[in-house]
């Protein structure tokens, strides 16, 4: 039972009206006497605790005060002021209270804003203790290396078996310099700022992890970019100067050969042509220019222009056109590009077809209010590991043929812009041997 004031009182008070008694039993044989002294001791001792007992009263109540303050939603018992020092000490307390409670307000409405802050940042955010425990990590963070459940707590390293970040943190707790370093974290590139956490009460780190992943994609296409452009400008360029060098040469004298010479200098400077026009076209979809409003499309329209302009090359190649049954619909978007991508497809199909094969064009409406065009062939199709990169800019299936038949490597990443930059989509179907499939699909149009 805990030691209380009131306790205290009347053993103090006993130990020393006790002697006194013993002392008037001892000295003084007046019975009365003996009988007033014990009268006196037990009111003494009565008196302490009446009065070790009210201040234990007022102590406990304001204990019982001060234990509820910072509990905004509970009932607070009331203080008692006397006029002396503990009255003093209680009319402090309550003086201090609005105060205390309307710091604790504005703590805890910081801290939440700091929280929600952290929470919906982008960029993943870690904070971790001198033992390198985790002690926050926002949803960014968990996202970019796994769920793990309650992170709060659990060593560093349970988290992220990459040891870059682990050394990272502990570099900063160690010496207490900021750290700016690349990682790699699950598979993908992180610029980290790490630093001490200041006004800490124990030593500790917080990494704020930048993902720079698509940077280093978009750097990675630039550079293969650069390179495709040199290398496709190259092979026309020094083919035009090789010959244009032997027709100097002595050349224009060859009466058999000077005609044929300028037919391939003529080819290859029409092949840099249709590479510098599709380059500018794949520049205007991609930079991003305003276009005007998009417009109704005639469907069958658009489609039989495009057919009719690579009839002639089918003919040449003894392929038969087939154009399936035209619903009367119309789409939304920009006509220009919606025919100049079907053109394209509709090339390619040509270009790269058997002998006697077949081109087709099939055109559904579908429910959901999306009209689909596909466009087929019965060529050499395209291998299944090459699917997923037809659409980039200068790949090539097969690159031989595709210089051969005058291919650029652009048609596609043309077509694919062309169609995004109307809200559709383009996918393909294709088996090695037996052909391809491109579908087109596009809002249909609704007159209000």
């Amino acid at each position: 039972m805990r030691d209380s004031i009131a306790r205290r009182a009347v053993t103090a008070a006993t130990l020393m009206a006790v002697p006194f008694v013993i002392l008037i039993f001892v000295f003084v044989a007046d019975v009365r006497i003996r009988l007033l002294s014990v009268a006196f001791a037990a009111a003494a001792v009565g008196v302490g605790w009446i009065m070790a007992e009210s201040l234990a009263r007022r102590i406990n109540a304001l204990t019982a005060f001060v234990d509820t303050m910072l509990d905004q939603e509970d009932t607070r018992p009331p203080l008692v002021h006397d006029d002396d020092e503990l009255g003093e000490l209680t009319r402090s307390v309550a003086r201090m209270t609005p105060k205390i409670g309307e710091l604790v307000n504005r703590l805890s409405m910081e801290l939440t804003r700091r929280e929600a802050v952290l929470a919906s940042m982008t960029e993943a955010v870690l904070a971790v203790d001198a033992q390198l425990n985790v002690t926050f990590c926002n949803h960014s963070f968990q996202k970019a290396v796994g769920d793990h459940g309650a992170a709060q707590g659990i060593p560093l390293i349970r988290m992220v078996r990459d040891p870059d970040l682990f050394r990272v943190l502990k570099q900063v707790v160690d010496g207490g310099a900021p750290v700016r370093q690349r990682i790699q974290l699950s598979g993908r590139s992180f610029d980290v700022n790490a630093a001490l956490l200041a006004n800490s009460t124990s030593r500790g780190a917080i990494a704020i992890l930048h993902d720079v992943s698509p940077e280093e994609h978009l750097e990675r296409i630039k550079r293969d970019f650069i390179a495709n452009v040199s290398h496709e400008f190259r092979t026309p360029l020094a083919t035009i100067r090789g010959y244009a060098e032997t027709l100097l040469d002595g050349g224009l004298d060859d009466k058999k050969n000077r005609r044929k010479f300028v037919e391939i200098i003529q080819a290859n400077g029409i092949r840099l042509n249709n590479i510098a026009a599709d380059l500018l076209t794949l520049s205007d979809l991609e930079a991003g220019r305003p276009e005007p409003e998009p417009g109704p499309i005639p469907v069958a329209d658009a489609i039989m222009s495009a057919v009719r302009a690579v009839e002639p090359a089918a003919r040449l190649r003894g392929l038969t056109l087939r154009v399936g049954e035209i619903p009367d619909t119309v789409i939304l978007g920009y006509g220009i590009r919606f025919e100049q991508a079907v053109l394209n497809l509709l090339d390619n199909a040509v270009k790269f077809n058997r002998d006697n094969g077949e081109v087709g064009v099939d055109v559904a409406r579908r429910p959901e209010g999306r009209v689909e065009v596909s466009i087929w062939d019965t060529g050499v199709g395209i291998p299944a590991l090459d699917l997923t990169r037809i659409f980039e800019r200068f790949y090539r299936v097969d690159k031989a043929r595709s210089r051969q038949v005058g291919g650029t490597g652009l048609g596609l990443s043309i077509v694919k812009h062309a169609i995004e930059q109307m809200n559709g989509t383009i996918t393909v179907e294709s088996t090695l041997g037996q052909g391809s499939r491109f579908t087109i699909a596009l809002s249909e149009y609704t007159s209000r």
